[in-house]
């Protein structure tokens, strides 16, 4: 069975504190602890030197172990808060963030 990918890319308000994110990064950790599904998280500010970031200040990535890990997550009442936490830190909103997920060969 495929497991899934989900990538999220970034854009934080210049205002917001690196307290705020590491927030959102224990926040992350409390909800993979809780999910058996989600099997690795990594999130981290982009150091890229190439000039193609589009303004995209910090990116993530999360590995399901298949698609019903990722249904599990996403209505998860911990997902939805760390989301809003998100979703006002952003830089435009919901246009601050763009998000792909994918399968990927087991």
């Amino acid at each position: 069975m495929p497991r899934i990918k989900l990538v999220v890319l970034m854009k934080f308000k210049p205002e917001v504190s690196q307290d705020t994110i590491d927030g959102i990064v224990a926040d992350f950790h409390e909800i993979k602890a809780q999910l058996p599904g989600m099997l690795d998280f990594s999130i981290g500010s982009n150091v890229s030197k190439e000039g193609v970031d589009k303004g995209f200040t910090h990116g993530f990535v999360m590995t399901f172990a298949d698609v019903e890990a990722l249904r599990t997550y996403l209505p998860h009442p911990d997902h939805q808060a760390v989301k809003a936490k998100i979703l006002e830190s952003l830089d435009g909103g919901i246009d601050g963030a763009m998000i792909i997920d994918w399968e990927e060969p087991g």
